[in-house]
């Protein structure tokens, strides 16, 4: 009797699907911002609203963590995922920021291809996300989490590559300085998206 009157699982997994489709929509507008930055403006806008609109998703989830009985699985394991995911967006509106506030007019390929990386990272992130719903299929939410740890692995390459042209070729330190930041900061990306995929390991492992 006791029981029917306490909330239960409620939404979350609706709360993390949306999250990451927040996360995925502002890494398309962060890539296309990267390629495209004489029209960065509403990149720009876009890449924040997604990541106020997650924030927000964040906010909700751990909220309805508080308030529900029984929850999917255990309290850490749901916060530290949501609040991951969250870095995530706040990365992304780093880099947003940091292209408008160093008025930084071109960016080098590689910092480009490591965009492109960002959103198959993020990609992966969501296609592991919405199965967590169902145990059941972990050989592929594990999968996923295996391919974003291959992912980071090759921005890691990436970033190295792009440090030392940027080194040998670039003569203008104020622009080395902003470039490299830029660089960095999108690297960054996939090391969360990693620690995401590490975090789902951690649940599947657990609870499968």
């Amino acid at each position: 009797m006791f029981g029917r009157f306490m909330p239960t699982e409620g939404k979350f997994f609706d709360l993390f699907n949306q999250h990451a489709e927040c996360m995925v929509s502002a890494s398309r507008e962060l890539a296309a911002m990267i390629s495209d930055l004489p029209n960065a403006g509403p990149h720009i806008a876009a890449v924040q609203n997604y990541e106020k609109r997650a924030d927000r998703i964040t906010h909700e989830t751990i909220d309805l963590m508080h308030k529900t009985f029984i929850t999917p699985f255990d309290r850490d394991e749901i916060h530290k995922l949501i609040s991951t995911m969250d870095d995530i967006l706040d990365l992304m509106e780093d880099v947003a920021t940091a292209i408008s506030m160093y008025a930084i007019n071109g960016l080098t390929q590689d910092a480009k291809d490591l965009g492109n990386i960002c959103v198959i990272c993020c990609e992966q992130v969501q296609n592991a996300v919405a199965l967590l719903h169902d145990l059941d299929r972990a050989p592929e939410i594990l999968k996923c989490c295996e391919d974003i740890d291959l992912l980071e692995s090759e921005a890691d390459r990436l970033l190295r590559t792009a440090l030392s042209k940027l080194f040998r070729e670039e003569n203008d330190v104020k622009n080395l300085i902003k470039l490299k930041a830029v660089s960095e900061l999108l690297e960054s990306m996939t090391d969360k998206c990693e620690d995401v995929a590490n975090i789902i390991e951690g649940i599947v492992l657990e609870n499968a």
